[in-house]
């Protein structure tokens, strides 16, 4: 595991470095104030000039490192969209070079953090949804002194595998409180669509909302990648059983096909799902979706490039070897105004 950088814990470096830029910050304005008397179109360009040099000396007085997120996200999935923003801001604002790869492929997901080590990144981050792909690859993150944290999914494994923390939701924990609330609204009969073969942490969501729910939960297995197969076979499911009085996606590209099949199938069953994007913050307005499990994607992102960085920079780490939670959250039809205008900003 690559140690911290010394001389950085309230040593005089960081000190130092605040009294030259803001010695440079002043001498930038005082340019700006310079000129002021100067001809309309040279002074702009120089005023111009000025201020830019100010903002760029009282910025983050920091290493230039380069972190590396490698995800099992599947092309297209908003989801990731939100993590990625989240760990784009941190990374600008902590000035890392932030690169992005994704496979929802365990063999290829690895490949893609090999690549990352052949780069001779700083950090990386990296998701567990197919644990057992994942391990040599992390180990050899490791043995080239390259700290990793993981993210989303594989909190089980995360520390087994020599990581530095988990951030995300503990996906069992999750599950139980879908399993609660389908109980509180009075359900018989889930059925909870898993859009990825293998992946643990859906597997994990399915059985935590099982192991709650007081009625019968059946599963169904789809091709996430085939939005129109996701929605025919729920739509048959729904035609073939009508006693299902819920449809669980695990996921929220997912729940408008949902909503679609049960409008096909002319089903009564509430669609509800995990994870937030625009058109489940409208749905939930208007009430064709019940409620949605918000595990944060964007503070997802955001703090797994900040917690590298204050690893590498001054030897934090937060959590005490614990994951660090994001989620879950039920968000309802009354928190969805505040759910929109989140989403316009692309951070939930």
């Amino acid at each position: 595991m690559a140690k911290a950088r010394a001389g950085t814990r309230g040593g005089p470096r960081r000190h130092g470095g605040g009294r030259r830029a803001l010695g440079l910050a002043l001498a930038a304005a005082l340019a700006v104030a310079g000129l002021a008397g100067c001809s309309a179109t040279g002074g702009k360009r120089a005023e111009d000039r000025a201020k830019r040099l100010a903002a760029n000396h009282s910025a983050v007085n920091t290493p230039r490192w380069t972190f590396a997120m490698v995800t099992h996200s599947a092309a297209g999935d908003t989801f990731w969209d939100i993590v990625q923003s989240g760990a784009k801001q941190a990374a600008a604002k902590d000035n890392i070079k932030f690169l992005y790869s994704s496979s929802d492929q365990g063999d290829q997901q690895a490949q893609l953090v090999q690549a990352a080590i052949d780069q001779h990144v700083d950090g990386l981050v990296v998701t567990l949804a197919k644990p057992e792909a994942m391990k040599a690859v992390v180990a050899k993150a490791e043995r080239a002194g390259i700290p990793v944290i993981t993210v989303n999914s594989g909190a089980e494994q995360s520390k087994q595998f020599g990581a530095l923390t988990h951030i995300g939701q503990d996906e069992t924990v999750a599950g139980n409180a879908v399993g609660d609330e389908l109980d509180a609204r009075g359900r018989k009969h889930a059925l909870c669509v898993l859009h990825e073969q293998g992946n643990v942490g859906l597997e994990q969501r399915c059985d935590g909302a099982k192991a709650h729910f007081h009625g019968r939960m059946d599963k169904l297995y789809v091709d996430g990648t085939n939005m129109p197969d996701v929605q025919s076979a729920i739509e048959a499911k729904l035609q073939a059983d009508p006693s299902i009085d819920s449809v669980v996606t695990l996921g929220a590209p997912f729940a408008d096909a949902a909503a679609k099949a049960k409008q096909q199938a002319g089903s009564k069953a509430e669609v509800d799902t995990f994870d937030l994007n625009a058109q489940v913050a409208t749905a939930l307005k208007a009430g064709t979706i019940g409620f949605a499990v918000d595990q944060q994607p964007y503070l997802q992102g955001y703090e797994a490039i900040d917690l590298l960085w204050l690893y590498r920079y001054n030897g934090d780490m937060l959590g005490g070897g614990q994951p660090v939670l994001t989620g879950p959250q039920i968000v309802t039809k009354k928190d969805a105004g505040a759910l929109l205008a989140a989403t316009q900003r692309g951070t939930r």
